[in-house]
């Protein structure tokens, strides 16, 4: 990233990239989560299932995670544990589908260009022009780096937020962004630990981040998964949650608590995690958390700036979820009127 752009640009950049950097306790250490309940062997039980986006013919792959108990966090006795990453609590998740990859531009295209967004055979009625959608960028969001295949980038939060409701729309399935406890449960798939792999030498065996990935981006899938089948928990692009960023965040759930939420009152700072190709090590654990920026938009000349692209984050996407058991449909509408604003 640091030479893709020159100048006074480049220079803009990476002030909005030392925005993206918290102290977050190295990866070197696996932290130990002696309260998992889900065992590796599990992965043998997850269900995967592919999906086309109705009308199109481009494919996306959901897993289906259990139900579980595992303690969100890091323990206190790891060496430079960051503070946000604790302290630790016992979090109780109901099973959720979850993308097998981050969503591709493949993907995400169809919902920002209208003229892709086919009416499918069995919904003849659907209506391109009752969805909001992207206005286009000051500038390539994708900075070169890839569209087919690759991780799509560069979005707000709620920009990735409008692709889940209009997914929503299309396929009559409820998706929505994770919440960071889903995320980071997800990631641990049931190792207990902050990396999902056994020898912390083994980072370039599943991830992308600064010392391998050529200052770019990469293909999604294309490192190895965790142990239940999930690809670029770890690195790649960064991945946005549904959560408002606080620090003691872990200290307001309550032991046992059900997918606990830590809903926005601001427009920043929210949660992202897994780190991302831009990124050094020592954001690549299932733990870290990072927080958004108004910096992300720092070179973004518009007034006022755009509410769907950010300038100056080409290291972060996201990845759908979507409960096991759907919410009824007052109840998606209430959560759609809380998250976009009514």
């Amino acid at each position: 990233m640091r030479q893709i752009l020159q100048s006074s640009a480049a220079m803009a950049l990476l002030l909005a990239l030392a925005s993206f950097v918290n102290s977050c306790s190295s990866s070197a250490t696996l932290a130990k989560d002696s309260d998992a309940k889900i065992k590796k062997e599990t992965v043998a039980k997850i269900i995967k299932k592919a999906y086309a986006i109705p009308g199109t013919d481009v494919n996306y792959t959901m897993a289906l995670l259990p139900a579980g108990t595992f303690s969100i966090g890091t323990p206190s006795d790891v060496p430079n544990r960051s503070a946000d990453e604790g302290p630790q609590k016992n979090i109780r998740i109901e099973s959720f589908w979850i993308g097998v990859h981050e969503v591709k531009f493949d993907e995400y295209k169809i919902y920002r260009k209208k003229n892709l967004d086919k009416a499918p055979a069995d919904q003849p009625e659907w209506d391109v022009d009752a969805y909001a959608r992207p206005s286009p960028p000051y500038e390539d969001p994708t900075f070169g780096m890839g569209e087919n295949g690759y991780p799509a980038v560069s979005m707000t939060q709620l920009a990735a937020l409008q692709y889940c409701k209009w997914l929503s729309e299309k396929t009559g399935d409820f998706y929505r962004l994770p919440t960071e406890a889903e995320w980071e449960y997800a990631c641990k798939a049931g190792t207990g630990q902050s990396l999902y792999f056994e020898n912390k030498d083994s980072l370039d065996r599943y991830a992308w981040h600064y010392d391998n990935s050529m200052e770019k981006y990469h293909k999604v899938g294309s490192k190895a998964a965790n142990p239940w089948g999930l690809h670029d928990m770890i690195g790649n692009v960064s991945e946005w949650t549904l959560d408002e960023y606080t620090e003691d965040a872990y200290a307001s759930f309550e032991d046992q608590a059900i997918n606990p939420w830590i809903k926005p009152t601001s427009l920043h700072p929210r949660t992202v995690r897994g780190g991302s190709w831009d990124d050094g090590v020592k954001k690549h654990s299932c733990t870290c958390r990072i927080k958004s920026s108004f910096k992300w938009k720092e070179r973004d000349p518009q007034i006022p700036k755009s509410f769907w692209w950010n300038t100056d984050s080409p290291f972060v996407g996201f990845r759908i979820v979507k409960p096991a058991v759907p919410p009824s449909p007052e109840e998606q509408q209430a959560f759609w009127d809380m998250v976009l604003g009514g």
